[in-house]
Parts: C-alpha cells; sequence; structure tokens
C-alpha cells in the first residue's frame, strides 16, 4: 500500500503515470464523463488548517468518482482533545477507504500513516505541498512547458519551494530557488534534492537574486510570503521580502512565452502585481482547476496500488 506523503517517495515514472491518469481523468470530465472509479469509497478529510481549493477539490473529486467525502475539522475530532494520533489513524482507516489531512506538523502525517490501514493523502503540511506540485506540472505540461524546463521559484523557502526542489530532482529539469537571506529552503531539504538530481540530472540554484532565478525561465512562480501561522511575522517579512516581487519587470527577464504559476491565494501587490496575475501569462486559474484532477488522478492511483 502507498501513502502520498511528499514527491520524494515516487519515482519519476510514478510521478508521469500519475499526471497521465490526471489529465484522462479530466478529459472524460470535460467530455461530461465521470467515470466512477472510486464506486461507493469514503474519503475521510481532516482539516487543521482552512482551506478554500483543498477543501473543494478534494470533496468534488471524490464525489465525481463516485465516491463520499466527509469533512472534519480539527474541532470535529478527539485530536483537538489530545487523542492519540496512533489511535485516530487506527479508527478513521477502519471506516473510511482514504484519508487526506491537512496540517502543520509533516510529523503528524506521517505517524498517522504509520498506523493508518488506508491510503494518506498529504493535503499539506508546513514542510510539503506536493498536491499542488502535481496540479502545477500538469499545468505545465498541458501548456507544453514540461521539455527540459526552467522554473524560477521567486519568494518564501517554505512548502511550495521545498516541493519544487523535490519535483525537480525527481524529474530532472532546473530550478532556481530565490529568497531573501534567512529565507532560504531548509538545508536538508536542498541537500536531499541534490542527492535526487544526481541520479535525475536536474540543476538546482539557491539564490537571493530575484533576477539572477528569473533570466531566461519558462515558468515562474511564487506563494505568499506569509503563510497560516505566521501572522504575526507579517510586517517584518514585508520589509525583508522587498524585492521579490513578480512584477512585469521581473517576468520581462523570462522568455517571452514564460508563464505564471501562484498556488493561491495570492496577495496583490506583494509576492505579485496585479499586472501579472491578471496578465495573459498568467495560467493561475487553470492551475488551480487542476488542483480538482490533479488529486482525482491521485486517488485513483493509490486506489489502484492498495495492494
Amino acid at each position: 500500500m502507498r501513502h502520498f506523503l511528499s514527491l520524494r517517495d515516487f519515482s519519476k515514472e510514478e510521478i508521469l503515470e500519475i499526471i497521465d491518469l490526471s489529465i484522462h481523468v479530466k478529459c472524460d470530465a470535460k467530455k461530461g464523463e465521470h467515470i466512477p472509479y472510486l464506486e461507493g469509497k469514503t474519503l475521510a478529510m481532516i482539516f487543521e488548517k482552512n482551506s478554500t481549493r483543498t477543501r473543494v477539490s478534494f470533496e468534488v473529486g471524490i464525489y465525481q468518482l463516485g465516491g463520499v467525502g466527509l469533512f472534519l475539522s480539527g474541532k470535529d475530532l478527539q485530536l483537538g482533545r489530545g487523542e492519540p494520533i496512533k489511535d485516530t489513524a487506527r479508527v478513521i482507516s477502519s471506516m473510511c477507504d482514504m484519508v487526506m489531512i491537512r496540517t502543520y506538523e509533516q510529523e503528524k502525517i506521517e505517524e498517522f500513516a504509520r498506523y493508518s490501514k488506508v491510503p494518506l493523502i498529504n493535503g499539506l503540511t508546513d514542510l510539503y505541498h506536493p498536491v499542488q506540485l502535481m496540479a502545477d506540472y500538469m499545468t505545465m505540461k498541458e501548456l507544453g512547458k514540461d521539455k527540459d524546463p526552467i522554473v524560477a521559484y521567486i519568494g518564501d523557502g517554505n512548502n511550495m519551494a521545498n516541493s519544487w526542489l523535490n519535483l525537480a530532482a525527481k524529474l530532472g529539469f532546473e530550478i532556481r530557488i530565490a529568497a531573501p537571506k534567512g529565507y532560504e529552503p531548509l538545508e536538508q531539504i536542498v541537500k536531499q534534492a541534490k542527492e535526487f538530481a544526481e541520479i535525475s540530472g536536474a540543476k538546482i540554484l539557491i539564490t537571493n537574486d530575484p533576477k539572477e532565478a528569473a533570466m531566461g525561465a519558462d515558468v515562474l512562480t511564487t506563494d505568499v510570503w506569509t503563510s497560516m501561522g505566521q501572522e504575526e511575522e507579517y510586517q517584518k517579512r514585508l520589509k525583508d521580502f522587498d524585492g521579490f516581487i513578480i512584477d512585469e519587470a521581473l517576468m520581462a527577464l523570462a522568455k517571452t512565452n514564460a508563464i505564471f504559476l501562484h498556488c493561491l491565494p495570492a496577495h496583490r501587490g506583494e509576492e505579485v502585481s496585479e499586472g501579472v496575475l491578471e496578465g495573459t501569462q498568467s495560467v493561475v486559474w487553470q492551475e488551480a482547476e487542476n488542483r480538482l484532477h490533479a488529486q482525482k488522478g491521485i486517488m485513483v492511483w493509490l486506489e489502484k496500488h492498495k495492494k
């Protein structure tokens, strides 16, 4: 049985297989054909962090696949009253066919997975956001940006930056991370990505210069500068990230046909300008819709690999 906790756990072939499956499922949906791959199955959705895209995409996704989604907030569960994670995992996985968790600590979902009898999906942690990266790469492939791309991530070295490092290192393309000093991705994640890159041929650049990262890139992407749980750091981060906005001037350094991605929600005027977000190079709405289809692909793939 396989879980979907981070992209570091998957081979290049497996990642591409899930992407192809996601595109196939999307094509079916566009033709009005919602094939019930998961008919009668139940997905427990545990949310300890708020969400728009994750909540809607998983709940609609399991429904379109013929199953039922159960929304469970932290307040709904005994986890919020101190029940051990392993006890919750044993109980929920004995009643449901699959579980998705959106929470803070990566360690929490890893412990849940150890005691779960069914596949577990990481809907987001402070360390990784793998389901978002599947939607991002699916979008790149649909737009022909999957052939030896140069991807420039400009901003906080957070879970998105970590996941971009994982994806690039596994698939073998060039990733450039530009973050202010003190906000770079975690050293151990960069180290592991470089180890994977020795096998895949990926190129990895960590820099404090947004222009260096953006020069000649095929994809520019970013995330909010202040993530959930960091609200008290907001004013300091605004100052520290000065100059890291993806605006028209920075986009102009990329290739003329470069695209802009953002996992959303976006803070216009901070990490991205209004002109770029709403401009012709922005594909964030196609990317957002692909959260639905990519996650359906993940769920179908995990069900197939249960045994």
